[in-house]
């Protein structure tokens, strides 16, 4: 696997290819598989996801705690509206995120895309996309396909784990991948895809995991939200032709060392940001026992599994 941006434009280049065909090939070295059966497993992929991202769409979701019942439908009744401040694309697309996030908190079935924490930024953002241009599932597949090549860099140069290197690790992680995925469904270059896929990190550089209980819920749906609109904008900057002056792997490993800079605090362990405040407590003592009951089924569900 080729590993610096360079490199693989200028082998995408030579060979008139794109990121998703490198991606297919080295997937077809590494696992003797074949292009047919990565399409068959990209498609699997966007069932889930796309279950995931309209289930509560048109319903309401109820989960243990009750932090974010519901966000996904009242979004969706915002944007039946017709008068955001954004953009009937982004409000729905923000619904989508929540949704997906309110099945993870139900525990239904989700992609980790690239966890469970910011699973719902790449499902509504090519989803989106996918209503707004008309895309045929091909073309969301090999955007899907190109967000996990640039997902292989981002696990070589950075993490995916808020409790290495904060949300950054996650939703930053998350809204780079989407952002280049997004750049190649329009048909972008692959300087083009890697440069949306820095500046969505770079918008959220330094961003903090603090999750209230250590539940992935609150704040974690909104920064799947704002995830997802990150996505789109540095997608939209990168189609403009704007460019980053440092290479997609430089910025990984910028983010790489912000995130050991964190305290400790600062990194998914709800001793610091909003997990520490005062309502955040009383959410955390009010529900340990559903805490502690729900780690209890996912340990069953790893041992039966």
């Amino acid at each position: 696997m080729l590993l610096t941006q360079e490199s693989i434009v200028n082998e995408c280049k030579n060979r008139n290819i794109y990121i998703y065909d490198l991606a297919i090939e080295d997937e077809i070295k590494r696992s003797c598989t074949t292009k047919e059966d990565i399409y068959k497993e990209f498609s699997n992929i966007l069932h889930v996801m796309r279950k995931s991202a309209f289930k509560y769409l048109s319903s309401y979701s109820t989960t243990a705690t009750n932090m974010i019942d519901g966000f996904s439908r009242k979004m969706m009744d915002y944007f039946e509206k017709g008068d955001s401040y954004i953009g009937d694309c982004g409000v729905k697309a923000m619904a989508m995120a929540f949704s997906t996030i309110e099945v993870n908190a139900t525990m239904g079935k989700i992609v980790a895309a690239p966890t469970a924490g910011a699973s719902g930024i790449l499902p509504a953002a090519v989803l989106i996309a996918q209503e707004k241009f008309d895309f045929d599932d091909e073309t969301l597949i090999k955007g899907l396909i190109t967000a996990g090549y640039v997902g292989r860099l981002i696990g070589r140069y950075f993490n995916f784990a808020g409790a290495e290197g904060g949300c950054q690790a996650e939703c930053g992680s998350a809204a780079s991948m989407a952002a280049a995925a997004l750049t190649q469904m329009k048909g972008g270059s692959v300087e083009q895809c890697f440069d949306a896929a820095s500046f969505a990190l770079l918008n959220v550089m330094g961003l903090v995991c603090d999750p209230v209980a250590g539940l992935v819920e609150f704040p974690c749906t909104f920064r799947n939200s704002s995830g997802v609109i990150n996505a789109l904008i540095c997608a939209d900057i990168a189609l403009a032709d704007v460019k980053s002056f440092i290479p997609y792997e430089e910025v990984l490993t910028a983010a790489n060392n912000v995130g050991k800079a964190l305290p400790y605090t600062l990194r998914e362990t709800s001793l610091g940001g909003v997990a520490m405040t005062a309502s955040g407590l009383e959410i955390k003592e009010k529900y340990q026992g559903i805490i502690e009951q729900r780690r209890a089924d996912l340990d069953k569900i790893t041992n039966t599994n």
